[in-house]
């Protein structure tokens, strides 16, 4: 993919009449940046430098096109089957049993987390999986944006992935995203006991023709499925994690107390109490429903 892109570039840049030279000076680079971008010898550009060449030899979207899998190359087989999935969406649910979710990590913590992979060769390698993994993100700020249900096991604010001063950079970008009306955040305290996604995550995305895949994890390993008699089970497993999550004012609370080093589990409401807290926020305006009804 970084050779095919290289190429569709020096074709659009000698249509449009341009030298490396010019186009460099277009997106204020050097040349030797053109150069190597079209013989694909060095880093991959990040996508603000694609959008810029985009425009510049006016490629009408195609350089833009060909950004996300030239660097979904960089992860494995079975995680470049789910990002695909994952950018088509309509709606995201998800269950994290370690980390935070890809799509609400800071550069710091998803750094911490992307060095430890066990297929990373290089320094170079780690440093376009973190921008391949911030230009995700890019969906939640668009204008089709998908409703994005993230529930967090209370193992992940226990564990300072990155230092206590990355973590509390990542809290602070988790309170500041459930701002979003299309995102939200629940916690699931270790006083619910065992149940059916411990020990890695769980992903359930709505595709756009109405079909629904599930995607499971794990530290080196990860699997789509798409069967819908396969996908039932992990949808109706989701389903009663959210019902046993604490609700979102709640989870908030939680997070802005690891935030602010103030973190006590014993804090967390009992079973009633977090039911007849659910119960007043599902009345409140604006407040969201379970998926599909349930």
């Amino acid at each position: 993919m970084r050779t095919l892109f290289g190429h569709r570039l020096k074709r659009l840049r000698l249509a449009a009449g341009l030298t490396q030279e010019a186009l460099g000076t277009r997106v204020r680079v050097h040349s030797t940046r053109i150069t190597q971008i079209e013989r694909a010898t060095a880093t991959m550009p990040t996508l603000p430098l694609t959008q810029q060449l985009d425009e510049a030899v006016r490629a009408d979207g195609l350089l833009v096109d060909l950004w996300p899998h030239m660097y979904r190359e960089n992860f494995p087989d079975w995680s470049r089957a789910y990002m695909a999935a994952e950018a088509e969406a309509v709606a995201i649910w998800a269950y994290m049993g370690q980390p935070v979710h890809g799509l609400l990590q800071t550069p710091e913590y998803a750094r911490a987390m992307l060095r430890l992979g066990r297929s990373l060769r290089t320094p170079e390698q780690l440093e376009q999986r973190v921008s391949s993994r911030l230009a995700r993100q890019e969906r939640l700020r668009a204008a089709d944006a998908p409703q994005l249900w993230v529930i967090l096991d209370e193992a992940v604010f226990l564990r300072p992935v990155g230092g206590p001063a990355v973590m509390r950079g990542q809290m602070a970008r988790l309170l500041e995203a459930a701002k979003e009306p299309h995102i939200t955040l629940q916690v699931l305290p270790f006083s619910h006991g065992e149940h059916a996604a411990m020990g890695g995550s769980l992903n359930i995305l709505d595709l756009p023709d109405g079909g629904t895949v599930a995607y499971t994890e794990g530290a080196d390993s990860g699997q789509l499925i798409d069967e819908p008699e396969e996908v039932k089970p992990y949808t109706v497993n989701y389903d009663f994690l959210r019902a046993e999550a604490l609700p979102s004012t709640v989870s908030l609370d939680l997070i802005r107390s690891v935030m602010e080093d103030n973190y006590r589990a014993a804090r967390v409401p009992t079973r009633s109490q977090r039911r007849r807290l659910a119960q007043v926020q599902s009345q409140q305006s604006g407040g969201r429903g379970l998926r599909r009804g349930r």
